[in-house]
């Protein structure tokens, strides 16, 4: 029975359709919005990946890491269902900045992995993923990367009619029951944009059974509107998210998340002499979640309030360089009330300029950059208030070989402050079963990186390949403690106390040298007129301490490919993913195991003539019911990925 689900479910995807007056979408250039010089993407020195269009609407998840995983570079830290961040060349957390619209999504969800992220990708219009440090423009966060989210809260110019959409999926493995839907309109001057979408599933369905707590249950709504001229616009939204989602320990824990968004934005052409646009964009959030125990108690209620505002005023060339000049300022104040109150209320703040300039002569284009910033951690107690000073240079080059090669290289030195988990945390930790402790001492991290990128742009056939090499001093990481010497990790009690059978390891934040390397490779066929378009891809990371020790949970290296077709009404995807074992394995970590993926979609589309069009699809994941588990995954040996699952949907534009 499994083995003709398949069969129907590939077959469905690759059915043999006529090809007679197929029309046929090009692969075109995107604009990058998190570039301050809104280059395409095939233009950036840094490799960057925009998923936009039907290669979103075919990805999207309920988390933001499962959406990308499947991006060059890209893997989940999948901490069940309700919460997965994007790991970017086997980095995560505090060195991976999420960002919405160019502006941070204030959430906890740097803290911890079981902490979801707050931006919705149903919402999305594109994301784009700047893979090697953003740190530049985006602060010291992004030494790792960013990953952006780009939506239309704010709307950046006057919709004609009222356009917009409803989409509607049901799943199987996790019961998936979720709608969501965005308008736009306006009249004259003003343009209004509003959201809305709820997403519930139950505990979802493994090939070893059902994973006990992992159901979710999410909502939330948009409002925005703006006054759009000639010259730029002027906009504020407001969107309101609520999740509850359990995290499959095994202890029945689970998280109740709201955030209240404000967003303010604007832009303005010619806003000086001399200068060519002025950028702004605000952001305010206030976030909490309560943890709450398997028997309904309210545990530990984690808060973070924060502001975050930038703005960019690009200036006309002179002797042939333009570039941008830019400010960055952000306030949060984040705590950890009740049971696990293992950071204490800390407030932070950064303050920064950038300057970015671009040079083109002949087929060279320069690009040559410096931030400098100023942060600072103020927590309550007797713990030490801390200062940071970061400067971070950046340089870039592209050159053209001929019309269809692009060679770029691009170099950085970034450093990091350490985030407050980093530097205060202390006690038990339910959720990776491990007592942390902060080291409130801890140095500012420093990076230097290259990135080598060589591109076919143009043509049927298109490929890149990009490697990396990143050279750490001071990594903060955490490592296991051995205080009695018998050569096994410590272990202790919910309060701290040694017990060789207690439910938490020790782990301590420490700092060492570190060095990151990787290729990255990916080419993409797709004829002009043809029905077929292929895409093949891999990666690999290595990561280890200056001793010679792995680092844990890296990513293991991937080959994958997509292939597709397309005939009139008709579509249909097979994607295919072959993740290696992982057996760089960090000290007290255990080896795991590879596995097979393999997904498809068929879909069929009517178009009216305008802009409106039905879209309806069916999707199947994990075709071969593989046992997944991630080694970058915290939960690998309790929580595998979802089963064999089929999703239908049904999406509407207008």
């Amino acid at each position: 029975m499994k083995a003709s689900l398949v069969a129907v479910a590939v077959a469905a995807a690759f059915a043999p359709w006529a090809v007679q007056g197929q029309e046929v979408k090009k692969l075109e250039q995107v604009t990058v919005t998190a570039s301050p010089l809104g280059r395409a993407d095939t233009e950036l020195a840094q490799p960057v990946t925009v998923l936009s269009e039907d290669d979103l609407r075919r990805k999207r998840a309920g988390s933001l890491g499962d959406t990308l995983s499947q991006e060059l570079g890209v893997q989940s830290s999948a901490f069940g269902a309700g919460a997965g961040r994007p790991i970017v060349r086997g980095l995560d957390g505090p060195r991976i900045r999420v960002l919405e619209n160019g502006i941070g999504t204030l959430d906890a969800s740097t803290v911890s992995p079981d902490h979801a992220v707050t931006t919705e990708s149903l919402n999305a219009e594109q994301i784009e993923i700047l893979r090697g440090p953003a740190s530049l423009l985006y602060g010291s966060g992004a030494i790792g990367g960013v990953v952006n989210v780009v939506s239309k809260l704010v709307p950046r110019e006057r919709p004609v009619g009222f356009p917009g959409a409803v989409e509607l999926r049901a799943g199987s493995a996790n019961r998936e029951r979720t709608a969501a839907a965005n308008l736009e309109g306006g009249a004259g001057d003003f343009a209004l944009h509003l959201d809305a979408f709820r997403r519930k599933t139950r505990d979802y369905d493994t090939p070893v059974g059902t994973l006990a707590n992992s159901a979710v249950d999410a909502k939330g709504a948009g409002i925005g509107g703006s006054w759009v001229g000639s010259r730029g616009y002027l906009g504020l939204g407001v969107q309101r998210l609520e999740n509850l989602y359990g995290v499959p320990t095994g202890e029945g824990v689970t998280i109740d998340l709201a955030q209240t968004r404000v967003e303010a934005a604007g832009e303005l052409t010619q806003p000086l002499p001399g200068f060519a646009k002025l950028k702004f964009r605000v952001g305010h959030s206030d976030y909490h979640h309560v943890e709450i125990e398997g028997d309904g108690t309210p545990a530990t209620r984690f808060e973070n309030r924060g502001s975050e505002g930038r703005i960019e005023l690009a200036h006309d060339a002179i002797g042939g360089v333009k570039g941008t000049l830019g400010a960055q300022l952000q306030d949060r104040e984040q705590a950890a009330i009740g049971e696990e109150a293992i950071l204490p209320r800390t407030r932070s703040r950064s303050a920064a300029v950038f300057l970015v300039e671009q040079y083109e002569q002949g087929p060279w284009t320069f690009d040559a950059g410096i931030r400098f910033e100023r942060e600072t951690r103020r927590p309550e107690g007797d713990l030490p208030a801390r200062d940071f000073s970061i400067a971070t240079p950046a340089v870039g080059l592209v050159w053209k070989l001929s019309e269809d090669l692009r060679l770029g290289i691009s170099a950085t030195q970034a450093a990091r402050a350490p985030s407050a988990e980093e530097l205060y945390t202390f006690g038990a930790h339910h959720a990776t079963a491990t007592f942390e402790l902060g080291d409130a001492n801890l140095r500012k991290e420093v990076s230097r990186n290259v990135d080598v990128t060589l591109r076919k742009v143009t043509g049927n056939s298109r490929w890149k390949v990009n490697v990396f090499a990143n050279r750490f001093s001071d990594f903060i990481h955490t490592v296991g403690v051995d205080a009695d010497g018998d050569g096994i990790a410590d272990r202790v009690d919910a309060g701290g106390t040694p017990d060789a059978a207690g439910e938490f390891l020790v782990q301590r934040y420490m700092q060492a040298g570190a060095r990151f390397r990787g290729i990255e490779a990916e080419w993409t066929w797709k004829p002009e007129g043809s029905p077929a378009t292929l895409r093949v891809f891999g990666d690999v990371v290595r990561a280890k301490l200056a001793d010679g020790a792995n680092l844990p949970r890296i990513s293991p290296a991937r080959l994958g490919f997509d292939a597709g077709l397309r005939s009139g009404a008709w579509s249909g995807n097979l994607t295919v993913i072959r993740a290696f074992p992982q057996n760089r394995t960090a000290p007290l970590e255990t080896p795991t195991p590879g596995y097979t993926r393999m997904d498809a979609e068929v879909a069929w589309r009517l178009d009216s003539g305008d802009r409106s069009a039905i879209t309806l699809f069916l999707q199947g994941s994990n075709l071969l019911d593989r046992d997944i588990r991630l080694h970058t995954s915290y939960l690998k040996e309790v929580a595998p990925a979802m089963g064999r699952s089929f999703t239908l949907g049904l999406r509407g534009e207008f």
